[in-house]
């Protein structure tokens, strides 16, 4: 893995979750493989998602000045070479303040609206943790909906031509019992980790 500066979003109330805990882990990896990390805690650092007036598309002018909130994120995002969300899956989508964060900040004339995207060259991982089966998911095609929707639908919408989708499934703690839940955690970071290698080595 080279040395690269990576955003590093987390999107999930609690600090002691296991997406918290996997988040925790990928920074450590990262830093250890001599990279830079930027961690952004959306609920840490009070992040509003909703939409505002002033953070509102202007379709007749991608030149608008957005709220300061929205142009500090922005500058975090274009000084990265790689962008990695970590978030639970709810709904088969991420939570709220992550697609209110893709609503306000990824927007109009930053993110699109340009025929040279000013994030083509970056990487991005969306990194969701699913109490779901990936047999459930496949099923019902929810895995290739979030793909669809994530990859397609945002990263690459915005020029970022290197993004994926990672589920870890069964992540759901509460029915494995309690002597066991170690191991499984150590399996799900292991799984992280490697989802992480495959795609931003």
């Amino acid at each position: 893995m080279t040395t690269r500066h990576t955003l590093l979003v987390l999107g999930h109330p609690r600090t002691d979750s296991l997406t918290a805990q996997v988040a925790a882990h990928l920074h450590a990896r990262l830093k250890d493989a001599g990279g830079t990390v930027d961690v952004l805690d959306l609920y840490a650092e009070g992040f509003d998602p909703r939409m505002t007036p002033a953070d509102e598309p202007d379709w007749e002018d991608r030149e608008k000045r957005y709220s300061p909130e929205v142009h500090a994120h922005m500058e975090r995002i274009l000084a990265a070479d790689d962008i990695l969300i970590v978030f639970p899956v709810w709904w088969f989508a991420p939570p709220a303040i992550v697609k209110g964060w893709i609503d306000r900040v990824w927007n109009y004339g930053f993110a699109y609206g340009r025929s040279t995207p000013r994030l083509a060259g970056k990487r991005m991982l969306w990194l969701g943790l699913a109490a779901g089966s990936a047999a459930d998911f496949e099923k019902d095609g929810l895995g290739a909906s979030m793909d669809t929707q994530l990859r397609a639908g945002i990263a690459q919408y915005c020029g970022i031509a290197g993004a994926a989708v990672a589920l870890l499934h069964g992540t759901e703690l509460s029915g494995v019992p309690e002597e066991l839940r170690p191991e499984r955690v150590r399996t799900i970071l292991a799984s992280a980790e490697a989802a992480l290698d495959a795609h931003l080595d």
